[in-house]
């Protein structure tokens, strides 16, 4: 599905990564847990490039990681701009940010926003994220039905499946890490405790939503970030066949609020 898709189940919308940032940001349980982000133009993209060494620079509304530009300061000076255009990756050097700015500003499509960029853990050298699905059946409570690891293509700046990613299980990825039983038990706890107060934060803001996707990522010290909040037909079919029993379960939510098309 796309960001344009129709829905046509009982699950309303937030639109806009910027608003829902606004939101949480907002709430003191998961303030902490938002990357600095503000809509763009140059004189934030100025400040922001002040402030942090990487940036992100996202469209508002978008899906399957298209438009999404990375920013980094040179070594040597200078800065390198990578854009997902399509399934492709592109990589510019340029010596004055006024420059990257212009860039920008004639590749973008739709309204953009700027983000802190967060160095992402790595498994097997490679960036990744996970996904977290909250459902709730009528006049029930949030649950966290499950998760799902994106693990980023080899160089990919974004970690989605559409651009070469890979989907693992959170138990693999906790293999792959090295996690006793205890620590592995532990990160999921504190993932599902985020995933719920966000939905309880967002729910608030607007009724009618029984499912999100969240994208939650820990860094290189171990503190968690969620990277961003999907409520337009948040997919999980790729767990039909690495987690049968968390996908039958997100059916089940699904199907009681009207998703019966759910893959």
């Amino acid at each position: 599905m796309t960001a344009l898709s129709v829905k046509r189940y009982a699950s309303t919308t937030i639109r806009g990564k910027q608003k829902v940032c606004r939101y949480m940001r907002g709430d003191s349980r998961v303030r902490s847990l938002v990357p600095h982000t503000m809509s763009f133009s140059k004189e934030h993209l100025f400040s922001m490039m002040e402030r942090h060494p990487v940036l992100y620079i996202k469209p508002d509304i978008g899906s399957l990681g298209i438009g999404i530009f990375r920013l980094k300061r040179g070594k040597g000076g200078g800065y390198r701009l990578k854009e997902i255009v399509g399934k492709t990756q592109k990589s510019r050097r340029f010596t004055q940010l006024s420059d990257v700015y212009q860039a920008i500003v004639s590749a973008r499509r739709s309204r953009l926003i700027i983000q802190q960029g967060i160095p992402l853990s790595k498994v097997g050298g490679r960036a990744y994220d996970i996904r977290a699905m909250v459902q709730r059946k009528p006049d029930g409570p949030w649950v966290c039905t499950g998760f799902m690891v994106k693990i980023a293509g080899s160089g990919k700046i974004v970690t989605n499946y559409y651009q070469g990613g890979k989907i693992v299980s959170l138990g693999s990825l906790h293999e792959q890490l090295g996690l006793t039983e205890e620590a592995g038990a532990s990160r999921k706890a504190k993932l599902t405790s985020a995933a719920l107060d966000i939905a309880r934060c967002l729910s608030k803001r607007r009724s009618g939503m029984s499912e999100l996707g969240i994208d939650f990522a820990f860094d290189s010290g171990g503190k968690l970030w969620v990277l961003e909040v999907n409520s337009n037909h948040p997919q999980f079919h790729p767990l039909r066949s690495i987690d049968p029993g968390a996908y039958q379960k997100m059916k089940s939510f699904a199907a009681s609020y009207g998703r019966f098309n759910a893959k």
